[in-house]
Order: structure tokens, then sequence, then C-alpha cells
């Protein structure tokens, strides 16, 4: 995972401001309800806090968290190659959240990404 977050470009890195990541071996019932899912329902990441596009008179306030799931990503990969790629993916979707782009604008700059 320290990887994924020291592998972005340095004018992503040098943005992030107040965030710690972190990896846990699965999401909580409340993580999971957080985002609607339901008890059968996987998730691989999560970013929680305030993304830098909402921020106002910000300040004194703890860190914003993303944190990486560690079992369900292991569950979904059939290698340690795959681990890793996921591993990444994952880190920078949430990532991405910080930054304030919601997971509609994500599927679509993936959709465009898959067409060129």
């Amino acid at each position: 995972m320290a990887k994924a977050v020291d592998d972005l470009p340095e004018e992503f890195l040098t943005e992030m401001d107040n965030v710690v990541v972190m990896v846990e071996d699965y999401p909580s019932h409340r993580q999971k309800n957080s985002v609607g899912l339901q008890r059968d329902e996987t998730l691989l990441g999560l970013y929680e806090g305030v993304p830098q596009t909402m921020r106002e008179h910000y300040g004194l306030v703890p860190p914003d968290k993303i944190t990486i799931f560690q079992k369900p990503i292991e569950g979904k990969c059939r290698s340690d190659a795959d681990i890793t790629a996921e591993v990444e993916e994952v880190v920078k979707h949430e990532i991405a959240h910080h930054f304030g782009i919601d997971d509609a604008r994500l599927e679509q700059i993936a959709r465009e990404k898959g067409k060129s």
C-alpha cells in the first residue's frame, strides 16, 4: 500500500493535505453503512473526510482518512500481482475522493480512458 501512495505523481502528493492512509482487514458495519452497502456487499477502500473542494474555514480538524481493506482485496484477486494492481487502483480512487472527484466522474474517466 505504501508503494501505491509513493508512486503517485508528485503534484498529487504535494497537494494531499491532512490525510492519513491506512490498512484494515475488513470494513466495519458503520463504514459499510456510511456508503449504503448491504451485509453481503464488499468494500475495497473508503475515503472519510472533507474533500478539498468542500473545505471552507478548514482548521483544527482530525485528518481525513483513506482506509484500504486488505481481506476483500485479497479475496477478489488471484495473484500477488493482481493484489498490487488492485491496491494501486483503490488508493488512486480514494485519493480522487480526497480531491473532490465523485464516483460518477471516476466512472466517466474510466470509460473515456477505455476508448483511447
